[in-house]
C-alpha cells in the first residue's frame, strides 16, 4: 500500500490554515503539521520530513521565501508549493528563486489546490494560469541577458552543476562534497526543474554553453 503524501501547512490566518488541513486530510494526505509561523515549520521539518510544504508568502517573522530557502537547504527533496493571495511578478519570481517548486494563487478552487499538491508531490512544477510563462520567460531572460545565468540557482546547485558538466556521476560528486548520493540527486532534480530541462544530457549541454564547466 502506498504511503500517503506527508504535508506541512504554513499560514498565519487560522481560517485558511484550518480549512486547508481539513481538505487535505479528507483527500487522504498525511498532514504532519499546521503552523502560523515559518520558523516553527523550519525547526520541526527534519523530524517530520514532509514531502510537500504548502507555504503562504506573507508571514510574521520569517517570510515564505526565506522559509522555502531554509527548508530546501535542510532537505533538497522537500517540495515547497507557495500558496498566496499575491500574484505580483516580483513575489512569484522571488519565491521560485528561493526554492519553491510552484506557486498557486489563493483564488484557486479546492479541486485545483488538491490536484496541485498531488502533482507537486510527484515532482511537477505547478503554477496558476499565466505564472508558468512568467517564470520560464524570466529564466530565459536571465540566461540570455544577465552576466550570471545561474542567478536562479542556489550556491550548492551551482557547485553540483559545475561538476555534472565535467561528466562526474552523482556518486562521485557525493564523495567529493561529503554528502549523500540522494542529496546530490535531489539537487540535480531541483536544477532541472528550475531550468525547465528534462535530463542530465540537456543539463550538461546548458552548463557548458554557459561556461560553467570546471
Amino acid at each position: 500500500m502506498t504511503e500517503p503524501v506527508r504535508v506541512v501547512i504554513v499560514d498565519d490566518h487560522p481560517i485558511w490554515r484550518e480549512a486547508l488541513e481539513r481538505d487535505l486530510v479528507a483527500d487522504g494526505f498525511d498532514v504532519r503539521g499546521a503552523f502560523a509561523e515559518a520558523e516553527a515549520a523550519v525547526r520541526t521539518a527534519p523530524a517530520i520530513r514532509p514531502d510537500v510544504v504548502l507555504m503562504d508568502l506573507q508571514l510574521p517573522g520569517m517570510s515564505g521565501v526565506d522559509a522555502a530557502a531554509a527548508l530546501v537547504a535542510i532537505d533538497p527533496s522537500v517540495r515547497v508549493l507557495m500558496f498566496s493571495a499575491s500574484g505580483e511578478d516580483d513575489d512569484v519570481l522571488a519565491a521560485v528563486k528561493g526554492g519553491a517548486r510552484g506557486y498557486l494563487i489563493k483564488s484557486a478552487s479546492k479541486a485545483e489546490l488538491l490536484n496541485a499538491v498531488h502533482r507537486t508531490a510527484a515532482g511537477e512544477a505547478i503554477f496558476s494560469p499565466g505564472l508558468a510563462a512568467l517564470v520560464l520567460g524570466e529564466y530565459r531572460r536571465i540566461g540570455r541577458d544577465e552576466p550570471d545565468p545561474t542567478a536562479v540557482l542556489t550556491d550548492r546547485e551551482t557547485e553540483i552543476l559545475r561538476k555534472v558538466s565535467t561528466g562526474m556521476s552523482a556518486k562521485q560528486i557525493a564523495e567529493v562534497l561529503g554528502v549523500s548520493h540522494r542529496t546530490v540527486q535531489n539537487h540535480i532534480q531541483n536544477t532541472l526543474t528550475k531550468l525547465q530541462l528534462h535530463n542530465r544530457v540537456e543539463l550538461t549541454r546548458w552548463a557548458i554553453d554557459q561556461g560553467l564547466s570546471d
